[in-house]
């Protein structure tokens, strides 16, 4: 399969890494999933362009990358608008466009969001780790290097030529989730909430919560009023394993929404973010409010059904133009 460069890096930006939907099954092994922390948003892109949805793409935190095609090659953005341009003129998001070789592509600003994805027609040329080419900071493997870029790094990627004629792709707008800078998690209570006092749980329930500027790819950490737990107990537990959208509640009663960086946690556990609201913890920025609302199990099936089915759809339309 010929390789080409595609992509030089001139500013890497705040921090910007290599991710996929990340590395499953190694849990057991202390080995984090790590991956897209929106991964709807990089399913999207890698579609746009003619990769499959678990191609690698880059993950874009706040502002700052730029950089200069070395060939032509098909491109999309999905996920936070952070101001993306191409020689300096806005360009669309959600929207396939070939970058000439040559261009310079940057972004200048936040709009809306946290984190942007940038989808390379042909993916990612990078070994996979572990069944991913996912970036794990903490341990540093994965991605290149195991480290985020860097002025002068040069990607590459797989034939990017045979994606070209995907040009003009675009998502349906009616379905981009909305970042609306207060935000609305729907939860599903457990597994440790009846350690709570019901004084506790409803603070949880009926607090908006502010983004701490301490949050990052482990954890999102919000603060507001104290979430109480039963007199009785301690402050912490046994570590035991948690999953993506794990709110977690220590000592202070501020709670921590778990993401993509561990596999433990040692305090109790209030409620679980649903599948189908993951991606949206990927665009909380410090600052943000966020509140919760409790939903049944049921209601959580239907709101992932109803996600994958608008992902199946857009499959079928692009199927269709190939």
């Amino acid at each position: 399969m010929e390789t080409v460069e595609t992509l030089e890096i001139l500013d890497p930006g705040l921090l910007t890494t290599v991710q996929d939907r990340g590395r499953f099954g190694y849990g057991q092994y202390g080995v984090a999933a790590s991956g897209a922390l929106d991964s709807f948003s990089l399913r999207v892109g890698s579609l746009l362009v003619g990769n499959p949805e678990n191609e690698a793409s880059l993950e874009i935190t706040l502002f700052g990358l730029k950089a200069r095609a070395l060939t032509d090659i098909a491109v999309a953005i999905t996920g936070a608008d952070l101001g993306g341009h191409v020689n300096d003129k806005p360009v669309d998001m959600w929207t396939t466009h070939i970058l000439k070789k040559g261009s310079i592509l940057s972004f200048k600003g936040i709009k809306s969001g946290c984190r942007a994805y940038l989808a390379i027609g042909g993916g990612l040329s990078l070994p996979a780790i572990m069944d991913s080419k996912s970036t794990n900071l903490s341990s540093k493997f994965g991605g290149l290097d195991g480290r985020p870029l860097l002025k002068g790094d040069i990607l590459s990627s797989n034939l990017p030529q045979n994606h070209l004629m995907t040009e003009g792709r675009t998502f349906p707008g009616e379905w981009i989730l909305p970042y609306p800078g207060e935000w609305q998690l729907r939860v599903i209570f457990g597994p440790q909430d009846d350690q709570f006092t019901p004084m506790g749980k409803k603070t949880f329930i009926d607090t908006s919560y502010q983004v701490s500027h301490r949050s990052d790819r482990t954890g999102i950490r919000l603060t507001g009023p104290m979430v109480e737990r039963s007199p009785s107990i301690g402050e912490s537990i046994i570590s035991e394993g948690v999953v993506s959208g794990t709110i977690q509640i220590p000592g202070d009663g501020q709670p921590i929404i778990i993401l993509v960086e561990i596999v433990t946690g040692g305090y109790r556990k209030i409620a679980t973010v649903i599948t189908s609201d993951l991606p949206l913890l990927g665009q909380l920025k410090p600052g943000d409010k966020v509140k919760f609302k409790k939903i049944t199990l049921d209601q959580a099936y239907r709101a992932l059904r109803k996600t994958e089915m608008r992902m199946d759809r857009f499959k079928e339309r692009l199927s269709g133009l190939d």
